[in-house]
């Protein structure tokens, strides 16, 4: 059972692994289903004409039922919400485009399986990055791919393993 676990973690995670080569991501790129999960959002570098990035919006998808946002030092952190619903997380400061860094997020996903995309826009001055894109499984890879999390349900518990 833990070997068949393990086998569907690392062939999610290949399925997905177009995210990781972002220039916005999200880590870890698999997480369970319900679970309560730290997202870390990484950005790599600035924008074109290497300019500073000045400010990271990240959308929180439906059904993640928590967003909380981790501050950051120098950072001015805005929580859009629609009514209760966090849906989604600005962070405005400076991040010089030789260097990177991460924007973190305790999050509560959702109960179904499945890729969840955090579309993410990066601001340096008045120019964006819009990393958007979302692009179903084999088809080819977008130029500005959105950040996605694969969401996995675990087996259940008490299956048949023949393990006796």
């Amino acid at each position: 059972m833990v070997v068949l676990r393990s086998i569907a973690l690392a062939a999610a995670a290949a399925l997905f692994a177009t995210s990781a080569s972002a220039h916005v991501s999200v880590q870890p790129a698999t997480a369970g289903a319900g679970a309560y999960q730290v997202l870390r959002f990484g950005v790599g570098h600035g924008c074109r004409d290497k300019a500073d990035t000045t400010a990271l919006r990240v959308e929180i998808p439906a059904g993640v039922t928590v967003a909380r946002p981790q501050p950051k030092p120098g950072w001015v952190l805005q929580i859009v919400r629609d009514g209760e619903t966090v849906t989604a997380l600005v962070w405005t400061g400076r991040l010089p485009p030789d260097q990177f860094d991460e924007f973190v997020v305790l999050t509560k996903l959702p109960d179904a399986g499945g890729p969840l995309a955090f579309p993410a826009i990066q601001s340096c001055g008045a120019e964006q990055n819009r990393w958007t894109e979302v692009t179903p499984p084999g088809a080819p890879r977008s130029k500005f791919p959105a950040p996605i999390l694969n969401v996995i349900t675990a087996a259940p518990e008490g299956g048949h393993d023949h393990q006796h």
